[in-house]
């Protein structure tokens, strides 16, 4: 079985978040609080040393995410994603740039290891 990293071929991988100069967050005020509600969060999902959720935007907010950049947390923040803190942006999935792929150090090592053994 392939790792699942390289199930997301073509996708840019950086291992710090690139600042979007000029990005324009004025568009951001027009997101309606429907759409807002309508973002997908994954269950979590670990390997030894992770924990990662991907994130699905609807179409209203999906045409707000930069193309092949990785956003930082305030970015990700301003365009209405909501987790607790520790999340990183890590790779874009080109095929559904509606889809946001996160990880973070395990927090939680007991429920890793239940969710691994699952």
């Amino acid at each position: 079985i392939r790792s699942r990293h390289l199930l997301f071929e073509n996708c840019a991988r950086r291992s710090q978040p690139q600042s979007l100069r000029g990005f324009d967050f004025s568009a951001i005020r027009g997101i309606s609080k429907m759409a807002c509600q309508n973002i997908y969060y994954s269950p979590r999902y670990y390997d030894s040393i992770y924990e990662y959720r991907h994130v699905m935007l609807p179409k209203e907010i999906a045409k707000l995410v930069p193309r092949g950049k990785l956003m930082n947390e305030q970015e990700w923040r301003s365009i209405g994603v909501q987790q607790s803190q520790g999340w990183v942006h890590y790779m874009c999935h080109n095929p559904e740039p509606h889809v946001l792929l996160f990880r973070r150090p395990i927090t939680d090592p007991i429920a890793a290891r239940k969710a691994m053994a699952a």
